[in-house]
């Protein structure tokens, strides 16, 4: 695998630290721009294996630690879900100014809703698929749910996610609160995959129904049957690869 270590900057002007996979001696089929979960990072296992996956059937695949966190400049406490939305926008303007603009764009977790929200702010993108992805982005408070009211009194407070400690802001709440997701997904106007596990015990696959329902056509929904949210089973993710590989080849034919 030739793999990149990059920088560019993300929309407050932090640096952002990215990796890039790339084709061996061939041309890319497309190049793929991947957002991770909450709080995570480009190596969480997910991102990694999914992105060997789609390496292996000859796409580009860009990942990227959001302002503040893994390898990325920036203070995390100072980020919202928009700011995560335009942080995926300079990525692709990146892309479109270095290499090629984004035809394909995946969204794991909290990273599927964002992706939704910035597809209509990469035209050149034909296709959007999401991972376990929440219809709202207020799902994440579920996470810090305990600390909601120190938080709204206070204006920010130190929880504990997945073992690490973040700071949490009274303007994220207020951000993820002012989302409106189904408005993007009607005017999206891509092709949509929609993939989630039945079993998915941190977001139910509900969120699917919805996200499925609100989307216009053509739009498509693949059940992980007996997958955990963070696809920590590698062949989970290997399917995931496989399946998009398929699917995005009646999209990217032709695209610049």
């Amino acid at each position: 695998m030739a793999r990149e270590k990059l920088t560019f900057t993300g929309a407050s002007g932090d640096e952002l630290a990215a990796r890039l996979d790339i084709p061996d001696e061939r041309s890319p089929r497309a190049y793929v721009l991947f957002a991770h979960c909450f709080t995570g990072s480009k190596d969480v296992m997910a991102g990694v294996s999914i992105a060997k996956a789609l390496w292996r059937r000859d796409f580009a695949v860009f990942r990227f630690d959001f302002t503040g966190l893994g390898e990325s400049k920036g203070d995390f406490a100072n980020t919202t879900f928009s700011s995560n939305v335009d942080d995926l926008v300079a990525a692709a303007d990146f892309l479109r100014k270095t290499r090629e603009v984004p035809s394909v764009l995946i969204g794991h977790s909290l990273g599927g809703a964002a992706m939704l929200a910035a597809a209509c702010r990469v035209p050149e993108a034909r296709a959007v698929c999401t991972i376990g992805a929440p219809a709202d982005p207020q799902h994440v408070e579920h996470h810090f749910a305990h600390a909601r009211s120190e938080i709204v009194e206070a204006g920010e407070a130190e929880v504990s996610i997945a073992g690490r400690t973040f700071r949490i802001k009274r303007d994220f709440l207020e951000d993820i609160a002012g989302q409106r997701l189904d408005e993007h997904l009607r005017d999206m106007r891509k092709a949509l995959l929609i993939f989630h596990s039945p079993v998915d015990e941190t977001v139910g696959i509900e969120n699917a129904g919805h996200i499925y329902s609100a989307a216009r056509h053509p739009k498509s929904f693949v059940c992980l049957d007996g997958a955990d949210h963070m696809l920590m089973h590698r062949p989970d993710a290997e399917y995931v690869a496989e399946v998009i590989s398929a699917w995005a080849n009646r999209y990217i034919e032709g695209a610049a």
